[in-house]
């Protein structure tokens, strides 16, 4: 089997690379990066020398490019992973996320229907539901929960879903959709919660958290995401969208105040910050569907996976500072640098 996947070299792309590496080591796997500033070309240093890996620097929005990938590797899966992912960097610049994310997607699925496919399976977010209410434990997100994006990055991906679902219902495209909670894990771009807060904490810089840090998100280890994906594509009835969670919620402030004492750092480090615009307060999924018909449960409690995590970064610290660039400090600087409070 041949499958591309678009976006590895980036976090959970890279990662489910290495999954499948390691458990179908028959598949030939096709990486599409266009290399933007959280694709990293080192991440992918122990696969690059695989014959049975190819990596090709590509924009998904690239319709003659794309074509002309699928008409040389006629793959039988395609796992678009590729997105503008930050919610902060979409406030920005929208017009960058939704060429990503919308284009990007139309494109791909043009090319699985003009060269054929098995499975087109669209890496989403649980973003794309809004937000719940603090004061609601007992609410979730399920796969019936209507779509009620809160940003620009949001919005781009619950419209690259509906746009997925209607060229399966329209063309007969055989698609999945997956909407997972907050992944956490090694190569995570360091402008993320975890990854910065680790970095920073390490250099005893300030640890900015947005507000009074109470946003509450469901945390997923990378890995047990990507066994999800995997069981969507063996399992997975065509046509449908699967949420997958981690069980963990946990307050961003908690999750701070862990890292600290992980790393034997002062609390006093945290620094709060004026607050994200539209800021959702709590994220929290079901994965009743997808335990129910393919098996899947996450397996990684947060305490093993944070400190796995911690580890991981403590043991690879020439990947995160090199990657620390002048743009990156530049761009640090704007969202954080002037909104801590007095």
């Amino acid at each position: 089997m041949t499958m591309i996947v678009t976006g590895g070299a980036g976090f959970i792309g890279a990662n489910f690379l290495f999954y499948m590496r390691k458990t179908h080591p028959d598949t030939r796997l096709i990486c599409v990066d266009k290399l933007t500033y959280a694709g990293n070309l080192s991440t992918l240093a122990t696969v690059m020398d695989d014959p049975n890996f190819r990596f090709v620097k590509l924009d998904i929005c690239d319709r003659v490019g794309v074509y002309q990938l699928f008409e040389e590797e006629k793959p039988d899966v395609v796992v678009n992973f590729a997105a503008e992912s930050h919610v902060d960097r979409s406030i920005e610049t929208p017009e960058v996320f939704l060429q990503t994310n919308v284009i990007g997607t139309e494109t791909l699925m043009d090319a699985c229907r003009r060269y054929g496919i098995q499975r087109y399976h669209q890496v989403s977010t649980d973003e794309v539901y809004g937000d719940l209410p603090l004061e609601r434990p007992d609410l979730f997100f399920t796969e019936e929960t209507p779509l009620h994006a809160s940003s620009p990055y949001s919005a781009s991906k619950a419209s690259a879903d509906l746009l997925v679902l209607a060229y399966h219902r329209t063309y007969g495209l055989p698609v999945t959709i997956s909407r997972c909670s907050n992944n956490y894990g090694p190569y995570q771009f360091p402008e993320k919660l975890i990854p910065l807060m680790i970095a920073n904490a390490l250099a005893d810089k300030p640890l900015p958290i947005y507000g009074r840090g109470e946003n509450v998100r469901d945390w997923l280890y990378v890995e047990d995401h990507c066994k999800a994906i995997d069981a969507i594509l063996q399992k997975g009835r065509v046509g449908q969208v699967y949420n997958v969670g981690g069980h963990n919620e946990m307050c961003n402030i908690d999750i701070v105040k862990r890292i600290c004492k992980a790393l034997d750092k002062p609390e006093n480090l945290i620094v709060h910050v004026e607050d994200r615009k539209g800021h959702d307060m709590r994220y929290a999924i079901d994965p009743t569907k997808i335990h129910r018909e393919l098996g899947w449960l996450p397996e990684t409690k947060f305490g093993d996976g944070l400190q796995k995590t911690i580890q991981w970064y403590l043991d690879n610290s020439k990947w995160w500072q090199d990657i620390i660039s002048g743009a990156y400090q530049d761009y640090y600087e704007k969202m954080y640098g002037k909104r801590a409070e007095v």
